[in-house]
């Protein structure tokens, strides 16, 4: 090997490089388990809110030391923030937290440049696009132009009732075309979607999470957001959907309000009331005016809404003890109560001078509270309050005059006299200002001594400390352009994340450990420095992942763990040319140089093959899986570098010093030796086995379908943990009769459930969510030991039983999964079929490999639909599973390329063998590294899939089936395809 002393110097470098990286995770470590310990030594468990409390201790502590040198490397000094910013990042399965894909809805930008416009053929452009999108590959506004060019007629984009509006006065007029239009409103919808991610930016920032992962997914309008180690879910969820919409309006308290209840309360006394809803006022004029007929005639009209009760309204309303409210109500009411006042007869019973009276709902007390009040505002035509948020210039959080928490605001010139002029209005009236934000009522406060000047005011509202500072941090970042709806998000405990901490680093021991002495027992000394070269290979690994920020995952563990059983294939193919070379009789040191010399071409091919489907599944992949894909990247080029580099140095270290390798042990020395099977001639009855097997998965999959993951169908998964074992069945039948269809598995031990379904799946609000998981827990009662609601979707450390994971993703992205999923299995055909022509010549090469991965894919999504029912481990068809069907791929063609090397080289030497001998000479001498490789791989895999824990077992899974499918595939199908071809080429030649 040449430049001995270039490799030695990078070896070491690299190697001190990585440790040296590697030492800030240890610190960061050392540094945030010294202020957790701290933390729960000041506030003990019987402290009301103690959780709460430890970790604004902990975030305070380390903020306090945040620029304090708290690493001291010599001539290096590192403050606590720039050590966490070094520090290996851990993923959300890893160490909690929520992972989110954010909506900002495009519909609502477009509604607004439009200035809410009542226009019927844009409205229903914008309804037809909503549709378009559960099944389309389009943006939100590709499909609402798509539309709207569908059922415009003569209306133009351009029209005075559209976007020739006041406020795109300038940019727009009414002699531009559709397609100019388009244009500017396209730049118009990315600007505030940019916006929006500023605003989420600022607000995360602001939130204090390390190694916060923001970003824009395409144009789409969707927002990749990912706080892993987030304690409190709920409240992060909060901040990152709160639209921070903030309006001041006058409270509207009168003896006329009381008289209009009483008299809608009345009308709503009919056995039958029409259900009318915001739909009815977008009726078209026939419908409104045949309704008007009906009302003239006195013609009873049926509807949905049966009001059984004597006093339907008046008797889901009483006396608030708030004197700024009207009422106070039960949250449970709250839907029926607003559906009732939105119905526009009930409305028409308002005197003409308050026709525009807003009735909103007020915040409730605590999270534990079932009563909220009910307010009055004065509202306007347009809709659009006094004083607006925008005014707002900063807000911090502070203590009230009544020593709770509350948020200080201070506005600009413009909001000042717009404020100055509202609380003196209210004060000469003896009135209150209702401050509201997201449609809802914080606090309505009286003003007592005047007109408040100067443009302060503040935010009172039964908040907890961690409230205000939200509200605070979200006032200042600003208020989102639009809506932002979670639809799709993954949310782990910290506790969960900790069981996977232990069960992945159990599997990586384990693992390790049999490999390496697995390379002692078959090839002695040498698998000895094999082993010291995989080891620092892991180092590497490591290193790499902590100096690029890249987040470990699970899945990404999973991805070191198998790399460590790949990169030992490389060292089994120098090792098995070497042995190949010493019984030519060739002497030692030319052995060694011939067999690293000999072997170094089928290394590079198979890695490069791998690396390309790894590199399609980085591209394709999301979250967990682009951890997956990060790693296998690095493991397949460290490996590389320790197996040709770091292996060569040590074995010529210790031949150079008078040592002998036999490079085989007593055992395994005549293993494999003088192999001659005939392999062409059981090519038939393999291609009968095959065949059998593929009718068979596909018979299966065409009868049985897959168990397809929420990835793929959309909906909701709860993994919940009982404190005894319970039963699937007996639970599911409970969950069905409240959500109309739901599905439980045993998922692990049968004491814990995979719970999932698809209720309300197409609405992905934060209330829902909620309402869902109280459903979820009102069902599941019985079965959890007294635990109280708060403690079931808790988010402790110390958790162990209730709801420990969530998983959600709408119809829209799940349909977007799919297709990514289609494509990313599609292109690395295609990429590995345009490899394999570039290095081997001929297209027989490329389709012989290409069959075998069509086949292996087929057989391992054949076994999961003919086995998913009964196995005692999910088997869900989800993007884990789409990455372990590219990992087979990358694999099985692994094993394909070493014996197409093989082919390739004996053509060159033995020019006067026929293309049979030559392929049944290559398999037979590629078999030792062909079983070695997939023994080693196996092993690896059995050990992640026995201690890796539950949420990869079905990953692991496939890839033990692929595994296998692929070393049987690489033998029996790919290279005799690749000879069948050729032949039927060459008799087809000589015919002509």
């Amino acid at each position: 090997m040449q430049n001995k002393g270039l490799v030695k110097l990078f070896a070491i470098l690299f190697g001190l490089v990585s440790i040296y990286q590697l030492s800030f995770t240890f610190k960061a470590n050392q540094i945030e388990s010294n202020a957790e310990a701290v933390a729960i030594s000041k506030i003990p468990d019987t402290e009301a809110d103690y959780r709460e409390k430890r970790s604004i201790d902990e975030a305070s502590y380390l903020e306090s030391i945040s620029n304090d040198t708290v690493f001291n490397m010599g001539i290096a000094k590192y403050t606590y923030d720039e050590v966490k910013q070094k520090a290996m990042n851990l993923g959300l399965d890893l160490k909690g937290g929520i992972n989110v894909i954010l909506q900002i809805s495009v519909k609502d930008i477009l509604k607004g440049l439009a200035n809410n416009t009542k226009n019927p053929i844009f409205n229903k452009a914008l309804d037809d696009a909503s549709e378009l999108q559960k099944n389309s590959q389009n943006t939100y506004l590709e499909d609402f132009f798509i539309a709207f060019d569908k059922i415009k007629g003569n209306t133009k984009l351009a029209s005075p009732d559209i976007f020739y509006t006041k406020e795109l006065d300038g940019e727009i007029d009414g002699s531009m075309t559709d397609d100019q239009v388009k244009s500017i409103v396209t730049t118009k919808i990315d600007e505030s979607i940019t916006s929006a991610f500023e605003v989420l930016r600022k607000r995360i920032d602001e939130f204090g999470v390390t190694s916060p992962n923001i970003q824009r997914l395409g144009n789409s309008g969707r927002i990749l957001v990912e706080l892993p180690g987030v304690k409190d879910i709920e409240r992060a969820s909060t901040l990152l959907q709160s639209t921070a919409q903030l309006e001041f309006w006058h409270v509207y308290k009168s003896q006329i309000i009381y008289d209009f209840l009483d008299q809608a309360n009345e009308l709503l006394k009919q056995s039958e009331v029409i259900s009318e809803t915001s739909e009815a006022e977008s009726q078209d004029e026939e419908e409104a005016e045949s309704s008007a007929i009906d009302d003239l005639l006195g013609e009873a009209t049926t509807d949905s809404t049966t009001v059984a009760n004597d006093n339907p309204l008046t008797s889901l309303l009483f006396q608030s003890l708030n004197p700024s409210a009207i009422a106070a109500i039960n949250i449970k009411d709250k839907e029926k109560i607003q559906e009732y006042l939105n119905m526009p007869r009930v409305r028409a019973l308002l005197p003409a001078e308050q026709r525009y009276v807003k009735f909103a709902f007020g915040k409730a007390e605590n999270k534990n509270s079932e009563v909220i009040d009910i307010y009055a505002l004065e509202g306007n035509r347009e809709n659009i309050p006094e004083l607006s948020g925008a005014v707002v210039i900063d807000a911090r959080n502070v203590y009230g005059p009544t020593g709770n928490p509350a948020v200080s605001m201070q506005m600009n010139a413009k909001g000042a006299k717009i404020w100055e002029e509202m609380t003196g209005r209210a004060f000469s009236q003896g009135g209150q200002i209702a401050i509201v934000l997201d449609n809802v009522v914080y606090s309505a406060p009286g003003v007592t001594t005047g007109p408040i000047s100067g443009g302060s005011s503040e935010i009172s509202g039964n908040f907890t400390l961690n409230e205000a500072i939200d509200l605070a941090n979200v006032l200042r970042a600003g208020k989102l352009p639009a809506r932002a709806e979670i639809i799709a998000s993954e949310v782990v405990g910290p506790s969960l994340g900790q069981e996977s901490i232990d069960s992945g680093t159990m599997s990586f021991m384990i693992a390790l450990t049999l490999v390496l002495i697995w390379m002692i027992v078959y090839y002695g000394k040498a698998g000895g420095f094999a082993d010291i070269a995989m080891v620092f290979n892991i180092v590497l690994i490591f290193g790499v992942l902590s100096g690029l920020g890249a987040v470990l995952t699970l899945p990404g563990i999973a991805g070191i763990v198998l790399t460590i059983g790949m990169s030992v294939d490389a060292n089994v193919i120098i090792f098995e040319r070497i042995r190949e070379e010493l019984a030519k009789g060739k002497g030692q040191k030319e052995a060694i140089q011939d067999g690293f010399s000999n072997a170094l071409s089928s290394i590079l091919d198979a890695n490069i093959t791998t690396g390309l489907t790894a590199l399609i599944l980085f591209v394709f992949g999301t979250g967990p899986i682009k951890g997956f894909a990060t790693t296998l990247l690095i493991g397949i080029l460290t490996s590389l570098f320790t197996a040709i580099f770091i292996t060569r140095l040590l074995v010529d270290w210790y031949i150079n010093k008078g040592g002998k390798l036999e490079f085989s042990t007593a055992a395994t020395k005549n293993l494999f030796r003088n192999i001659n099977i005939q392999f062409l001639r059981k090519r038939k009855v393999a291609y009968i086995i095959s065949g059998i097997f593929i009718l068979v998965s596909l018979g299966s999959l065409f009868t049985n379908s897959l168990d397809q993951g929420v990835d793929f169908v959309g909906g909701r998964t709860y993994q919940v943990r009982f404190t005894q074992d319970v039963s699937p069945t007996e639970i599911k039948n409970a969950l069905s009769s409240a959500f109309g269809s739901a599905d439980a598995k045993t998922f692990g031990t049968a004491n814990q459930l995979k719970i999932t379904t698809k209720y309300k799946v197409d609405e992905t609000s934060a209330e829902v969510d909620e309402e869902i998981r109280s459903k979820l827990y009102t069902v599941l009662q019985p079965y959890l030991s007294g635990m109280t609601y708060e403690d079931f979707i808790s988010d402790s450390e110390t958790k162990t039983v209730g709801l420990m994971q969530s998983f959600k993703v709408s119809p829209t992205i799940a349909d977007d999964i799919k297709q990514s999923s289609f494509w990313a299995i599609l292109g690395s055909l295609i990429v590995v079929f345009l490899y394999i022509l570039l290095r081997f010549k001929k297209w027989q090469f490329s389709f012989g490999a290409v069959a075998a991965l069509i086949h292996d894919v087929l057989i391992v999504l054949g076994v999961f639909s003919l086995t998913y029912k009964f196995m005692p481990f999910s088997m869900e068809v989800d993007q884990a599973f789409i990455a372990a069907i590219l990992t087979v791929i990358g694999y099985s063609l692994n094993d394909t390329v070493i014996v197409f090397d093989r082919v390739r080289e004996y053509v060159n030497e033995h020019t006067t063998w026929d293309l049979g001998k030559i392929i049944d000479t290559s398999l037979s001498s590629t078999l030792s590294r062909t079983l070695n490789t997939s023994a080693t791989t196996l092993v690896v895999l059995l050990a992640i899939f026995i201690f890796g824990g539950e949420s990869i077992r079905g990953f692991m899974f496939a890839l033990i089936v692929g595994i296998v499918v692929g070393t049987y595939s690489s033998l029996f199908i790919a290279t005799p395809v690749m000879y069948d071809t050729i032949n039927k080429l060459e008799e087809k030649k000589k015919k002509n």
